[in-house]
């Protein structure tokens, strides 16, 4: 895809009900600019896919739509498999739908734990903790020192335009001299999202979490994506009287990566991993 086709991919997504953030095309194509593909019949788009590759050694799949009016013909097939080609030789991670779950062992996708999505609505009312700061104050490398371990692979593209994107606020906490926790909440199409949210604790998580939500209009919903297998996120998520809403299931085709799953209290994105 070119730039500006990659809106029909968020479009669909939308339709699809899994409402991206409204500057995602721009992050996601920064990344990786020939890991996106559309699907053509007759010059007319059909489907999508989107197949970002991190290093020659991992990448990650999503938007895999094919328009309603041509399901079950097979078109979805032919672009999964220029995708997969694509990432040939790298070990593929993605967050693929319940339903589509067989199909993706079929091609060597393994289930590694489930990503539940949860909402709450905003709140006028929560205090912002004294210990949480704008994330704009830190050095890039302070930052991108304490999300390494979160990502198989360095992302220093995306991690700044993720960052630096518009209608988005980032924060985090610095203790003893060192960062042990930020999130970021983003303007989706229905509300806000907060990803990533990593932390060293729980209690760290809910004040990052607090601070980001606490400027958001009580009518406005507030999505979390939580690895099912963080206890502790999933107490951050009751103590907000969250609701669970979709699910995914985090799958690789190779060796599940080495991740501190139990401070990462939020998933950055679906799409890209």
């Amino acid at each position: 895809m070119k730039r500006e086709e990659v809106n029909i991919a968020i479009d669909w997504a939308a339709k699809e009900g899994w409402n991206p953030g409204f500057h995602d095309a721009d992050c996601y194509y920064h990344t990786d600019p020939n890991g996106f593909f559309m699907g053509l019949l007759d010059g007319k788009p059909i489907s999508t896919l989107s197949v970002v590759k991190y290093s020659a050694s991992f990448g990650f799949l999503g938007f895999y739509i094919v328009h309603p009016d041509y399901r079950r013909q097979g078109y979805g097939l032919k672009i999964w498999k220029s995708g997969i080609q694509y990432l040939y030789g790298c070990n593929i991670g993605l967050d693929g739908v319940v339903e589509q779950q067989t199909n993706y062992k079929k091609f060597g996708f393994k289930l590694a734990y489930r990503n539940i999505r949860f909402e709450c609505l905003g709140s006028d009312d929560l205090s912002v903790d004294a210990d949480v700061i704008k994330l704009a104050k830190l050095p890039f490398e302070t930052i991108e020192l304490y999300a390494c371990p979160f990502f198989p692979e360095k992302r220093i593209a995306f991690m700044k335009a993720w960052l630096n994107q518009p209608d988005c606020k980032a924060l985090g906490i610095i203790q003893n001299d060192s960062l042990v926790g930020y999130g970021v909440m983003r303007k989706a199409l229905n509300g806000y999202k907060v990803g990533p949210l990593y932390a060293d604790t729980l209690a760290f998580a809910d004040a990052i979490f607090s601070s980001l939500i606490q400027s958001v209009d009580p009518l406005q919903p507030v999505y979390l994506d939580i690895p099912e297998v963080n206890q502790e996120a999933l107490k951050l998520a009751e103590r907000y009287k969250m609701k669970k809403v979709f699910e995914t299931a985090r799958m690789y085709t190779g060796k599940f990566p080495d991740l501190p799953l139990d401070k990462l209290y939020g998933v950055t994105s679906f799409e890209v991993g």
